[in-house]
């Protein structure tokens, strides 16, 4: 089955085809760095980075540029009301990037490229564009005027520039703008006092945020590259720009071979808002649940669909992960090194157990890859997952000797590795997860008291005083003590 993608400009899933064989240009639009990343970046993200591991995987040497925007009205704004000099805001929110991104388990892009490392490749194309009459000076800067163009409207978005006509019919009285029509969008923004500034033909100014893009995917891959991704609420008036001002600076139609788009995250029904009360960080979520987690949660939805976030999808995640996580475990510590039996072929319609199981996993695999191979359908992938989970569950219950053992724990390992580990990203390290915890400096400070009351309601326990049980078991709650009966007696730990 050959990969199939949705094109956003086509609206229909396509066959996938590169412009050169065996490798794949990805040109994805990265964050604006004025804050911490939320779960929004870690969706879009998490998304494209499933994309690029499923390429890989199916043999494509993938060339993924994803920039900063280093530069824009919301750097200067938070500048601004901070005191904190906007490089400094700028550097400190790429390093902690780096670091949600790496906890999530997001393969590193090839190239992060800044929006303030292009500023002279914006303005040769913003001169190219005014020689072209597709863009104007104006008293506060340079536009790129829509109507030059306007059979690229509305390519992602269907919507129609005749209807736009008649409706708001293009005013701009009265606005301060001095651009010529309320669809035309800034290419240069003319210098405003206190604002970082570059010089320019056109004075002292800035870069608009749709150039920036522009140039820097341009200048990387030249006039087209296979694939520009992004969020679904780049589509317009971002990525319609961008077609806009790169196809005409180049003559070369289209840009972008594929536009692919992740959905948006709501919370608990509603959008992510700080208004609302609702708005996670990546570090909100992290600190309740495991990174790897959150990562399950959000590739067990297509990436095209939106996500409602909430506590019964993160607890589902919990649940579904340590499921994979204890049938992973186990078959690491099962697949010591040895003589291993060579195992049976697989067969679905075998009367061996051992043949038949093999026999199911083959398929699962095979249903997994084709998941994959329709349009990135992680939900049905995990899905493929989370059955052989029980299978494999199943298959390690039938070795018969330690060779047999051994092999079937191999294959088991594999088998996770390669598909909930290298393409959908779920898996920990093996020495991660083998690694013994580290014991809480807490627990030894209060072992004595704790082990004292325990003693203590052993003892009120047996002579049935369940007032004076029901008090210590208070005492040990208030010192954060849980405390789980076992049939070699009480074990305890901190909440």
């Amino acid at each position: 089955m050959p990969l199939r993608v949705h094109d956003t400009r086509r609206r229909e899933k396509v066959v996938f085809t590169t412009q050169s064989p065996g490798r794949v240009s990805m040109y994805v639009c990265g964050v604006t760095v004025y804050d911490r990343c939320h779960l929004g970046h870690a969706r879009c993200y998490i998304a494209f980075d499933l994309i690029h591991r499923w390429l890989e995987a199916s043999g494509y040497d993938v060339d993924y540029v994803q920039n900063f925007t280093d530069i824009d009205d919301k750097i200067i704004i938070r500048s601004i009301e901070t005191g904190e000099d906007w490089r400094a805001i700028v550097e400190r929110n790429i390093e902690t990037y780096y670091q949600d991104m790496d906890s999530l388990n997001i393969l590193r892009a090839d190239h992060y490229p800044r929006c303030t490392e292009y500023v002279e490749s914006m303005i040769h194309i913003i001169e190219d564009l005014i020689e072209k009459n597709h863009a104007y000076v104006a008293n506060d800067g340079v536009y790129f005027h829509v109507d030059s163009a306007p059979e690229k409207y509305g390519q992602l978005t269907g919507q129609s520039i005749d209807a736009v006509r008649q409706g708001a019919g293009g005013r701009v009285d009265k606005t301060g703008s001095g651009k010529r029509d309320h669809k035309d969008f800034a290419l240069w923004k003319q210098a405003k006092p206190g604002e970082p500034t570059w010089p320019s033909p056109w004075g002292e100014g800035r870069p608009g945020w749709h150039i920036e893009c522009s140039a820097m995917s341009l200048d990387h891959f030249g006039t087209s590259f296979d694939i520009h991704g992004g969020g679904h609420d780049l589509r317009f008036p971002h990525h319609e720009a961008e077609i806009f001002q790169s196809e005409c600076h180049t003559g070369h139609a289209p840009l972008a071979g594929y536009w692919l788009h992740n959905g948006f995250v709501n919370i608990d029904g509603e959008k992510m808002s700080k208004s609302l009360g609702n708005f996670w960080t990546i570090q909100d979520i992290i600190g309740k649940v495991d990174p790897l987690v959150l990562r399950l949660a959000l590739v067990n939805a297509h990436y095209r669909s939106p996500i409602d976030m909430n506590e019964q999808l993160l607890n589902d995640a919990q649940r579904n992960h340590d499921r994979i996580l204890n049938v992973y475990e186990s078959a690491l510590r099962m697949a010591t090194d040895g003589r291993q039996h060579q195992l049976p072929t697989p067969d679905l319609t075998s009367t061996d157990p051992l043949t038949k199981s093999l026999g199911l996993l083959e398929r699962l695999a095979e249903g997994f890859a084709q998941a994959m191979d329709d349009d990135f359908n992680s939900r049905e992938a995990v899905a493929k997952v989370l059955a052989a989970t029980k299978q494999l569950q199943h298959l390690m219950s039938l070795g018969t000797d330690e060779g047999d053992k051994r092999a079937i724990a191999t294959y088991a390992k594999e088998w996770l590795e390669e598909t909930a580990g290298t393409i959908l990203g779920i898996l920990p390290t093996p020495d991660v997860l083998l690694a013994e915890p580290e014991e809480d400096p807490r627990k030894a400070e209060i072992a004595d008291q704790v082990e004292a009351l325990l003693a203590e309601r052993a003892d009120a326990r047996a002579n049935k005083d369940w007032p004076r049980a029901d008090a210590i078991r208070d005492q040990l709650n208030a010192l954060g003590v849980v405390v789980k009966d076992t049939a070699d007696g009480p074990v305890w730990d901190l909440q």
